[in-house]
């Protein structure tokens, strides 16, 4: 769980925050997996920290999920349409249990990037995947 929590803050996934208050804050929890060699022995236990997306609700808090099968133009649109424009959903959650940090209990996490178990997380990380191929794209023709 403490590597899980070092990746986040590597990543620079979240920011420590006061709990805002006209926003919704989304419940975290843990799932557990335990990774086996090809023999069937015990590699590793795995922990990753996942958002309750389940309680999310569709044009409150988030506007829309999808699956990558537009026409890669379109989401070229979408992606500079959504960066002038700054469209970005502001994302709250708790901090994970057994990890509230001292003195600062009421305050949450505010994201800065997706975290698993969100809505929001396939359509982040299809965007993010097309950014990067047409960046290199357009660097293969320069």
């Amino acid at each position: 769980m403490k590597e899980e929590l070092f990746m986040i803050e590597r990543n620079e996934t979240w920011e420590l925050v006061d709990r805002p208050q006209n926003r919704k804050v989304i419940g975290v929890k843990w799932v557990y997996k335990t990774k086996l060699n090809a023999d069937g022995s015990i590699n590793k236990y795995k922990a990753r920290l996942v958002v309750k997306g389940y309680v999310q609700i569709l044009g409150v808090d988030y506007l829309d999920t999808f699956a990558p099968v537009a026409r890669l133009d379109t989401i070229r649109l979408l992606l500079v349409v959504a960066a002038q424009k700054n469209w970005k959903e502001e994302i709250y959650v708790e901090q994970p249990e057994g990890y509230v940090n001292e003195g600062e209990e009421d305050k949450v996490y505010l994201l800065k990037k997706a975290l698993y178990g969100l809505k929001q997380a396939p359509r982040a990380c299809t965007m993010e995947l097309t950014f990067l191929s047409s960046h290199y794209m357009w660097m293969t023709y320069l």
